[in-house]
């Protein structure tokens, strides 16, 4: 039983936050409610959460190479509890909005670290399958999100849906501490805290000019995105190494990690908004959007293992697709169409999803796989972060169709461009010397 106890640890923290990110949605409604908070201050409830795991997850990568995996791990999952500790006690929007965005330090602590904590703790047909139950559980932890936070809203109130973290990141810290051994370090490498500002500053300027419709911070964006690339050009150990950028299969699956999110996801609050506003309670708006995380979680596991053996392109492409075809279904704003709709956007979620992250390693030289696999988790946060704060002025003026409508678009743009750039997606750009410091 000792042997899976770092496997428990993993599935632990990897559960908890994946139950966070959907469980939220349909608790927003009554939390807006409670606190008189503006359609705004629940738009950066989301989005902080994500815009602060993307801008941090490339550096919690080189932060748990220097000071250790398992260090950072436990770090992580004691800063995400006690800051949901702190989301269920707010008593103002802002409070909220700060803990959600201390939740996404933890997370991105935890994040970057779990699956080396895998890899370095199994070998063999034991690593397969603890990788393979590790995303079963995080795939069942998305699922119950949207249903767990429906009947924890109706039946006590919005407080719980983050009182929750709190026991189980406490036994997941417990089994962490007791589980691994201390992970090797690499002191001498360098951190690029000026790459991850820059970082931050773009993606942050682009989600408040969205929500905030000012043209300023769109320039405030693009210079940091100049800056952005200057440093990650001359610096020793960037965060993200941008010749990656060569292989237009990491483009491609980039472009299709950002794009399903934007897509598939950044909607539901949108829909929950619309969908208490009908009359629904919050357990129904919950188990209309369920079908997404179950049709996900089942045609991942059904197919997913056969999916690793053909091209990607066909999946991720064809997937999308899905998506765009479920998103536009629930442009008819009842519960019976979102049922339909999430169910078939689902189901491409599910073809999706498993090829990401093992197309985006595929595609760089092995001494990338870790920078791949951050960068393609960044993506799909950017994608979130960026779907919410451009729909929400969509929703104001046009309604949920023509949000909706939106993202059927770019999950069409997705599908398109997931086609065209992955004919060759185990093409690795060449190996080249990392430039030392002067």
């Amino acid at each position: 039983m000792r042997q899976w106890a770092p496997l428990w640890a993993v599935c632990a923290g990897a559960a908890m936050l994946l139950f966070d990110v959907t469980i939220v949605h349909v608790a927003l409604p009554s939390t807006g409610a409670d606190l008189h908070a503006s359609l705004s201050d629940l738009q950066w409830v989301v989005d902080v959460y994500a815009l602060v795991l993307a801008a941090l997850l490339l550096t919690s990568g080189a932060l748990a190479d220097r000071f250790g995996g398992r260090r950072l791990f436990t770090l992580g999952l004691g800063v995400f509890g006690a800051a949901s500790l702190a989301c269920a006690l707010a008593p103002e929007p802002w409070f909220l909005i700060t803990a959600r965005a201390v939740q996404g330090v933890g997370a991105a602590c935890v994040f970057a670290t779990g699956p080396a904590l895998l890899h370095q703790a199994y070998e063999g047909r034991a690593r397969g399958i603890a990788f393979g139950v590790w995303g079963a559980v995080s795939g069942a932890a998305a699922a119950a999100g949207p249903l767990v936070g429906g009947v924890l809203t109706h039946q006590l109130n919005w407080r719980w849906v983050f009182l929750v973290n709190v026991p189980v990141s406490v036994l997941a810290v417990v089994l962490a501490m007791t589980a691994f051994t201390r992970s090797p370090t690499a002191a001498d490498r360098g951190l690029d805290l000026l790459g991850t500002a820059c970082f931050a500053a773009a993606t942050g300027s682009v989600i408040y000019a969205l929500i905030r419709g000012d043209r300023i911070l769109f320039g405030v964006a693009l210079a940091a995105l100049v800056a952005f690339v200057l440093v990650e050009r001359r610096h020793p150990h960037p965060v993200l190494d941008l010749r990656l950028l060569r292989s237009p299969a990491f483009t491609g699956v980039s472009l299709a990690a950002l794009t399903l999110s934007l897509s598939a996801y950044s909607g539901l609050l949108y829909v929950s908004l619309r969908l208490r506003g009908d009359g629904l309670s919050a357990l129904q708006t919950g188990l209309a959007l369920a079908p997404l995380g179950v049709t996900a979680l089942v045609v991942s596991s059904l197919f997913g293992r056969g999916l690793h053996d053909t091209s990607p392109r066909l999946p991720i492409a064809g997937g999308l697709l899905l998506v765009a075809a479920g998103t536009l279904t629930m442009t008819v704003a009842s519960w019976q169409f979102v049922v339909v709709g999430t169910a078939v956007a689902g189901t491409g979620i599910g073809l999706v999803s498993p090829m990401l992250a093992k197309t985006a390693i595929g595609a760089v030289p092995g001494d990338r796989a870790g920078m791949a696999t951050a960068a393609n988790a960044a993506c799909r946060q950017i994608g979130t972060a960026v779907g919410i704060a451009m729909l929400g002025p969509i929703f104001q003026a046009h309604g949920l169709r023509a949000a909706f409508a939106v993202c059927a678009g770019m999950a069409l743009l997705g599908s398109a461009l997931s086609f065209a750039l992955l004919r060759h997606p185990h093409s690795a750009v060449p190996r080249q010397p990392v430039r030392s410091s002067p």
